[in-house]
């Protein structure tokens, strides 16, 4: 192949890799690119065997750019393409993107690979959510896998393995498999010591600091070309645990010339002093470094395709210095921007939200004020409601802002026609706190439905035997009337609400405001929310449900019951 060739097939290649990234949102691949290069060029189809040692170095620099960067340059190259992947997205008739090369795996399995640190907050939701419903869309599977190997720095919490699994089951998904990464140490070892012997893999003693040096300066550690057998006793001693936190590591052998420090000969392992909260695990010191752990772990567990965030392009780099030492073939990735949620005043983070539990600032992880899914889940939150507005958000690269407003209204839908209602009276400063006035005149009895759309599911009966607790901003002026939901028109006079008997025209003419009400000795109910606990009354009938019933109480919000005693209630607010 001449120059001229050369030079042809590397720039069709450099726009082909560019589409296939910007299109997919992950890294392009030399398999990938070559259909399209040899159908579109067909002067190089002559030259298979010497095309993609020609086009492989212009997709590493694809590869090596952000986002940002790619789409810049194919709007430089080939803006057409551009506009049309863009119009493409437009058109798009579901949020998620087609999965890259899908076609090319028997079978599409992803994995959910949480840090058990602790339970999970609201953006966690978003990787289970995408992940399970890409596993339904293409019949394929998931695998959950505790990634658990840093027992120190995001040491795990033990009762968050089984709460990140509740979670996952809650979303309204099932992994196929369930791995913790501490149980597979031995397996990182193995590894290791085949990377050694194949050259890949060197000890290092170095100070911290005076690596980054070596490294920013592309020169090499002083270590670097130790024999096999020396680097093998090395790594060996730190299995058995014979050094201390920071005095050896285990390095991964790349290109110390890389344009881009961080991966030029980054740890795999280290010596870590803290033992694991794991039992089972507890004995080891050396463990490997995530990029490792988690390299090895999606090729022995078959994972097809990756979705990791945009601040981690990297590891996709470094991990393929491992995979091109074993011949391994690295899974499909897409990379997308983070999730911000709104509605929070505590932040969204899991040690954030674990020092304000300590603190006694929150009564727990599903303290109503938290943005956890076991809040969530807590105020009767449907999973398939987060599920669905996190799916939404699709898979952009750019960071994304969820209203919780979405989740309010996918849960709307699915709990309103089947939730009844109820009234509820808040001695709130917020609504004018609480008043009482004595009922003159009238029925003895209101009887508002359970469901305004459900005419069949009868009535509620609420005893009016004197005196009716309202809201204060609800109260009307002396002389003037109001409507009391269910129950029907009374005047304000004096300390007193005089039944008039007028008739529902009062309200549909907009002369009458129409509010709702409780008995006063109703039972007190104290409703959680996220920005506070509100105490009040509410009607009898409420205390006749159970624990887990949702109401919707009217002009309020809907509720999740969770405590049914004679002396009281406690709600949890849903959302309004």
């Amino acid at each position: 192949m001449d120059e001229e060739l050369r030079e042809q097939a590397r720039e069709a290649a450099e726009i082909a890799a560019l589409i296939n990234a910007v299109k997919h949102g992950s890294e392009a691949q030399v398999g990938a690119i070559m259909g399209p290069l040899m159908g579109e060029n067909p002067e190089l189809r002559e030259h298979g065997d010497e095309v993609p040692g020609v086009i492989s170095p212009v997709i590493q620099d694809v590869n090596d750019m952000g986002a940002e960067e790619r789409r810049e340059r194919l709007a430089e190259l080939a803006p057409e393409e551009l506009e049309e992947i863009e119009s493409e997205d437009e058109e798009d008739e579901g949020p998620l993107p087609d999965l890259p090369n899908a076609d090319e795996y028997d079978q599409i399995r992803l994995r959910v690979a949480p840090n058990p640190n602790g339970p999970w907050h609201v953006g966690h939701a978003r990787m289970a959510a995408v992940v399970g419903t890409y596993a339904e869309e293409y019949d394929g599977e998931f695998v959950c896998r505790f990634d658990d190997t840093d027992p120190e720095t995001k040491r795990p919490d033990l009762a968050a393995y089984d709460q990140i699994l509740d979670a996952i089951d809650y979303l309204g998904f099932e992994p196929a498999e369930v791995e913790k990464a501490s149980d597979r140490v031995e397996t990182y070892y193995e590894h290791a010591r085949e990377l050694i012997d194949l050259g890949g893999a060197y000890t290092c003693s170095c100070p911290g600091e005076e690596f980054s040096e070596l490294k920013n300066g592309a020169e090499p550690c002083p270590h670097r070309d130790k024999d096999s057998e020396t680097v093998r006793e090395e790594f060996a001693d730190m299995v058995a645990g014979e050094y201390d936190s920071g005095e050896m590591v285990l390095r991964i052998k790349t290109d110390i010339e890389h344009k881009n420090p961080a991966l030029r000969d980054w740890v795999a392992f280290r010596m870590v002093d803290t033992p694991h909260p794991r039992e089972e695990a507890s004995e080891y010191r050396c463990w490997p470094m995530l990029d490792f752990q988690s390299g090895v772990d999606d090729y022995l567990l078959d994972v097809s395709h990756i979705i990791r965030g945009i601040d981690l392009q990297d590891s996709a780099k470094r991990q393929q210095f491992v995979y091109d030492y074993f011949g391994w073939e690295y899974p499909e990735v897409i990379h997308w921007g983070h999730v911000q949620v709104d509605a929070y005043d505590v932040p969204m983070s899991t040690s954030s939200i674990k020092e304000l539990i300590e603190a006694g600032d929150l009564d727990g992880w599903d303290d109503p004020r938290a943005p956890t899914v076991a809040s969530l889940e807590k105020r009767g939150i449907r999973g398939e409601a987060v599920t669905d507005a996190m799916v939404e958000l699709g898979t952009s690269t750019s960071n994304v802002d969820l209203a919780m407003s979405s989740i309010y209204a996918n849960n709307r839908e699915l709990i309103d026609d089947e939730t009844d209602r109820a009234f509820f009276v808040r001695d709130d400063p917020d609504v004018g706190g609480l008043v009482e006035r004595q009922v003159v005149g009238g029925p003895d009895v209101a009887e508002p439905p359970v469901h305004p759309d459900h005419e069949d599911r009868g009535v509620r009966e609420i005893p009016v035997e004197g005196v009716v607790a309202v809201e204060g901003d609800d109260l009307p002026e002396h002389g003037e009337r109001v409507w009391l939901k269910g129950y029907g028109c009374v005047r304000h006079t004096r300390d007193a609400f005089e039944y008039t008997g007028d008739d529902i025209d009062v309200v549909r003419e907009g002369d009458v405001d129409v509010v709702h009400w409780a008995p006063a000795d109703g039972p007190h109910l104290r409703l959680r929310t996220m920005e506070g606990d509100v105490e009040g009354v509410a009607e009898p009938g409420v205390a006749d449900y159970e624990t887990d019933d949702l109401l919707q109480f009217e002009r309020v919000g809907f509720a999740r019951l969770d405590e049914v005693e004679d002396v009281g209630v406690v709600a949890y607010f849903t959302h309004p």
